[in-house]
């Protein structure tokens, strides 16, 4: 019932007002329309030999415009309208006025009057000159009622709107607490449902499949590096040095004020590839490092593993700093750009700005840490 929708709607409105974050809630009024209702009287037009067809035909010309034919210009080709001037059809009060004409061959009872032919036709007969004719207003009842301006529809189903505003808040939570206020304000009757659409909508839509998309990015990091390495340590060795990368990101966007979104995802993940191919160097030259005192002959101690690492986490130290300054010289324009986009590649970049912090000292520190606990567990075995 679109009434009871409308009132749905409004009791929604009321309810949103007083969460934090609404800027402005506006429910759409389902029946806010006006419409003139023209009901025929049939026995009102049958007793002025009025058929119904006629007074439906002169609404249908006379008030609403009917084509009846086309003008050739060149090869161009317009509609002719016939439609009583807007003076004559602006209040119920003159439309009662327009004047319909009686069929005296209703019945057979009555032959039309001859005389001189009217110029145009009147409900698709030809009137002769002295025919009479009765105001609509005898024939009909001509009102103004209320009804709706659009029927919306999802799901086959009747629909009303109410458009939110939100601003300062993150569309998740904001929904998360209007979803608990409207719950216990709103009582919604059999039959009727509400349902969260909008920017929200989107938004769980990319998060069932970032569901999907990190998990299977992740992965891929794995089989790649296994693919490198040959050693399901070394692969774990570089993964495990994955969120501490992330911690960088999360700090600068909590900094910067962001919201979790599809971009900061994004740059997640982003973030989540240049972080591994940074481990990778690291690991590569620790691992040559380490050969290196192998191939000395001598059998290793855990003194020359030490020493290993220290070699190999020192000659990374240029080549780390040199990706993370070129890194960062590619993002740094991003966040300070202005522009159609900025916001959103603002979004994907400060992840990885503030991802190339973190790693680059966690990265210097961590795995050399974690690769000389490894081998040294290997020594002693």
């Amino acid at each position: 019932d679109l009434s009871e929708l409308e009132r749905i709607g409004k009791e929604v409105e009321q309810s949103v007002q007083s969460i934090p974050g609404t800027r402005s809630a506006f429910a759409e009024r389902a029946v806010s329309g006006y419409y003139l209702d023209i009901d025929i009287d049939r026995a009102a037009a049958g007793r002025h030999g009025v058929n119904v067809a006629d007074v439906q035909t002169v609404i249908a010309t006379a008030i609403g415009g009917m084509t009846i034919t086309q003008t050739v210009e060149g090869r161009e080709r317009y509609g002719v309208r016939v439609r009583y001037p807007q003076e004559l059809r602006d209040t119920p009060e003159r439309l009662a006025s327009v004047l319909v004409p009686v069929n005296h061959d209703v019945g057979g009872t009555q032959p039309a009057k001859q005389g001189a032919m009217a110029g145009s036709p009147i409900g698709g007969s030809v009137m002769s000159a002295g025919t009479a004719q009765v105001p609509l207003g005898q024939l009909a009842t001509i009102k103004q009622v209320a009804g709706p301006m659009v029927v919306r529809t999802e799901g086959t189903m009747p629909t009303a709107w109410v458009y939110v505003d939100v601003a300062g808040r993150d569309i998740g939570g904001y929904v998360t607490d209007a979803q608990r206020v409207v719950a216990n304000t709103v009582k919604l009757p059999v039959g009727y449902s509400i349902v969260w659409s909008g920017q929200y909508e989107y938004m769980q839509r990319a998060t069932e499949k970032m569901k999907v998309v990190i998990p299977a990015t992740l992965a891929l990091i794995f089989l790649l590096l296994y693919f490198n390495f040959k050693s399901v340590g070394e692969t774990l060795i570089v993964m495990l040095s994955l969120p501490f990368a992330l911690v960088g990101g999360i700090w600068f966007i909590s900094a910067l004020g962001y919201n979790w979104s599809v971009a900061v995802a994004i740059g997640f993940i982003a973030l989540a590839g240049v972080a591994a191919e940074t481990g990778v160097v690291m690991l590569i030259y620790l691992d040559n490092a380490w050969k290196e005192r192998l191939a000395r002959g001598s059998a290793p101690t855990t003194r020359d593993l030490y020493d290993a690492v220290m070699e190999g986490a020192v000659e990374r130290v240029r080549p780390k700093m040199m990706t993370v300054t070129a890194i960062m010289a590619g993002l740094l324009p991003i966040l300070y750009g202005n522009g159609t986009g900025a916001s959103v590649m603002k979004r994907i970049a400060a992840p990885m700005v503030g991802g190339m912090l973190s790693s680059t000292v966690l990265t210097l520190i961590v795995i050399p840490a974690i690769y000389s606990l490894w081998k040294e567990r290997a020594l002693r075995s």
